[in-house]
């Protein structure tokens, strides 16, 4: 039988009658859901899947006791990446294990379904982290190089740039930061990679030892996009490589050489300022109150051994054109309580570095062996991201890990921090996802149970956050559609 559209919509509503068992209502909107990932103070939960909240219009029934408003509307600066250092000793543990295991570290390392990692630090040349102290450019004691024909990427090649091309394989959108420890031997005052400064003759040949070693990144296809003139430049350490370099030197080395260097380069890199601790904010001030040398310096990256993270919101509202950058924190054996690390590690090194205007944190080793190394020299008892067995190669993923999946995992590069208001016992930033995915990391920071309501627009989820508990909240920006 043909029955017309109009045919069929008579008859069917005769049979409603009929029966007097039909109910018209408008179609119901697909419910909209909350992902929820946890870690515990108490371990028990590690990046954990939680269950599903729902997304409901806005009602004070279910109000909890602090309210979170996000607003994607209000925009704060984009994201490079969170990740860690693929020091000399990172890429030797790692490069240690078998092919097949291996790739199922990087993997989860790298991976979008892993960590995720997509921002990556690494010394040019050797840090307390290598088995052995090099620069790019050695020559006998007592001779010079100012041609830099010594120069050579010997030692990288042989561990850190192989694990950076597996990274880069797994992770296309790794950013890569790079620092140096020391200058040459033969540029330093001492002769020596330990201690002393740059010498004031070798200014133009530093210069362009850093155009080098980038132009020959570039041509191992992996393009640095950061540099920093030097790692801890107030820092003269007694073992390992290190290099003093003071806020009038660095003013004067970047408007004179390095800048103008630069400047020739086909390709841009970003140079960071100061890479040292919270405690001293008036030395990266010194650098970029010189007109002349600031408009060389893309930003100022921290580092956490000193001081309070407040430092870097301060500098930065001095200098709003600046980008904020945490570039290096270790744990380590001094924090072993599992859970007093996570929550200061999120706090400090995450959600207020993001709310301070930085663009990525970056911790310290991102792989070390069972006995805190290999390494010549430095910090003997410093935590990777994870620990690999050089005996057996298990793999143990430390605090680090769990402190940068919560939102490594979900903030992938091109995500920029979005406005999250709210004042109370949980603390928290937000972020919108290229995809238009909204994330939102929490942190109970009391020692009881807190119930959040967050609201954006006329929506909300209401969850409650055990003591200590890092929470990640995701879902779609948009209404499902009817």
């Amino acid at each position: 039988m043909n029955l017309s559209r109009v045919g069929m919509r008579v008859l069917a509503g005769l049979l409603c009658v009929a029966l007097t068992a039909c109910v018209t209502t408008p179609r119901a909107r697909t419910a909209q859901s909350v992902e929820v990932w946890a870690t515990s103070r108490d371990g028990q939960r590690k990046l954990a899947s939680l269950p599903a909240l729902p997304l409901v219009p806005v009602s004070n029934d279910a109000a909890g006791a602090m309210t979170i408003t996000v607003d994607p509307a209000r925009r704060g600066q984009p994201m490079v990446g969170f990740g860690a250092a693929m020091t000399d000793s990172s890429a030797i543990v790692i490069g240690r294990l078998p092919a097949r295991q291996r790739a199922e570290v990087m993997t989860d390392l790298f991976g979008r379904k892993g960590l995720g990692i997509s921002f990556l630090r690494v010394p040019i040349g050797a840090s307390d982290f290598s088995v052995e102290h090099y620069s790019l450019d050695d020559v006998p004691m007592g001779e010079r190089d100012p041609d830099l024909a010594h120069f050579s990427l010997q030692q990288p090649r042989q561990h850190q740039i192989p694990a950076l091309r597996e990274a880069r394989a797994l992770n296309p959108d790794l950013t890569i930061m790079a620092s140096p420890w020391s200058a040459p031997a033969w540029m330093k005052d001492t002769g020596s990679l330990i201690k002393g400064q740059l010498r004031g003759d070798a200014y133009g040949a530093y210069a362009r030892y850093f155009v080098r070693y980038l132009d020959a990144m570039q041509h191992e296809r992996l393009p640095v996009r950061y540099i920093s003139v030097q790692n801890e430049p107030h820092f003269e350490p007694a073992d390992y490589p290190g290099m003093r370099f003071d806020p009038p030197d660095r003013a004067r080395f970047l408007k004179e050489t390095l800048g103008p260097a630069l400047e020739h380069r086909r390709q841009a890199v970003g140079v960071l300022e100061y890479d040292h601790n919270w405690d001293r904010p008036q030395d990266p001030m010194a650098v970029l109150d010189d007109p002349a040398a600031a408009r060389h310096v893309a930003g100022v990256a921290w580092h956490c051994y000193g001081g309070d993270p407040g430092t870097m919101e301060q500098v930065r509202l001095s200098h709003p054109d600046k980008d904020v950058f945490l570039t290096e924190c270790s744990g380590g054996e001094w924090t072993p309580d599992w859970g007093d690390a996570l929550e200061w590690m999120t706090d400090a090194l995450i959600i207020t570095a993001t709310r301070s205007g930085s663009r990525g944190t970056l911790l310290w080793n991102l792989a070390l062996d069972e006995n805190h190394g290999p390494h010549r020299g430095g910090c003997g008892n410093c935590r990777g991201v994870v620990t690999i067995d050089g005996a057996t190669g298990a793999v143990t993923r430390n605090v680090e890990y769990y402190v940068l999946g919560q939102v490594s995992r979900f903030v992938p590069p091109g995500s920029r921090r979005i406005s999250s208001e709210g004042e109370g016992a949980v603390r928290h930033v937000a972020f919108r996802t290229p995809t238009g995915r909204l994330v939102l990391l929490t942190h109970n920071a009391t020692k009881a149970p807190v119930t959040v309501t967050v609201r954006i627009g006329g929506r909300q989820f209401v969850a409650t956050l055990p003591k200590g508990e890092v929470m990640t909240f995701l879902w779609n920006e948009g209404m499902p559609r009817s």
